[in-house]
């Protein structure tokens, strides 16, 4: 005969002896690891903010600040009176204009091709467009360079010499946007890459062709428009990084607005990093445009459900 030993208050039935139940010691210390995890969070935010926004403000405080004066925007104010600026901007615009178009009109059709034709590509699309990640710059510009001084001793009186003396004009150098080109690959294919993996473009474009769409029509309606926000994200990250570029632009000897900003730096510098901030704005300005934009349409078929 077996005799049962007493209860104990708190334990689980079944249970070892002494288990505490939910209300017991088990609560408190979920919540001191969810007080510890969440200081731990705040703390790695803290670092992070204290990281970016550190220089941003010791910038902005270089910029209003001065032996004269305390406190002044009076940089600010002589931003669109400065020499030379207006030029290199608008030349930074136009050739950051052609790298997104060229780009778009590249990996576009690409793209659409690995998904929907030949997804045995993928892999090699892949290696290709990351090979500029691991290719340093400097490599690929004296390449260039090397390659662009051919044109006066090697193709004199020939054709070729005038289509590498065009590319390389002063008021339109065509041979940047090529580069850049090269340069963008990575970000623009990753995120057309992205997009069509999550708009089932395979799928779209199947159901658009049983219904009797043409091929361009499928493309220009189904495919592209469920694109938007990738298109979106891939042109950003071209004219970002064209607006940032400094090495191929200096290398090459155009007076990009990067290039502008450093030569200008030793003029006044108070200016030109009043200049970079103004620049800083635009760019986080274009990353909220396409963050509300990308917010706007996924938000639409949620209104087209409960309609």
């Amino acid at each position: 005969m077996t005799t049962t030993p007493p209860a104990v208050p708190g334990a689980v039935p079944g249970g070892a002896p002494g288990a505490a139940t939910g209300s017991g010691s088990a609560a408190p210390v979920l919540r001191a690891s969810g007080t510890g995890a969440r200081a731990a969070r705040a703390g790695v935010l803290a670092l992070a903010v204290v990281y970016f926004a550190g220089p941003l403000l010791a910038a902005l405080w270089f910029t209003v600040s001065s032996r004269s004066a305390p406190f002044s925007l009076a940089a600010y104010g002589r931003v669109w009176g400065a020499p030379g600026l207006a030029d290199a901007l608008g030349l930074s615009l136009v050739i950051a204009g052609l790298t997104v178009l060229l780009t778009l009109v590249l990996l576009v059709p690409t793209a659409l091709v690995v998904h929907l034709r030949l997804p045995r590509l993928r892999a090699a699309v892949d290696v290709l467009c990351l090979l500029p990640l691991v290719v340093p710059v400097i490599v690929l510009v004296v390449g260039v360079r090397g390659v662009l001084g051919w044109g006066p001793d090697q193709l004199a009186g020939t054709p070729f010499e005038e289509l590498l003396s065009g590319v390389q004009s002063g008021w339109l150098p065509w041979v940047l946007p090529l580069e850049y080109v090269v340069l963008a690959l990575p970000f623009t294919y990753r995120a057309l890459d992205a997009g069509l993996r999550t708009s089932a473009a395979a799928t779209l474009v199947e159901a658009s062709l049983s219904l009797g769409a043409s091929w361009p029509v499928t493309i220009w309606r189904v495919v592209l428009p469920t694109l938007r926000t990738a298109l979106l994200n891939a042109a950003f990250l071209s004219f970002a990084l064209v607006l940032g570029e400094f090495t191929m632009a200096s290398i090459l000897q155009y007076q990009t607005f990067s290039v502008w900003i450093l030569q200008f730096d030793n003029t006044d510098g108070q200016l030109s990093v009043a200049i970079s901030l103004l620049s800083l704005l635009l760019t986080w300005g274009l990353l909220l445009l396409i963050a509300v934009v990308s917010r706007g349409r996924t938000r639409a078929p949620r209104r087209d459900r409960k309609a």
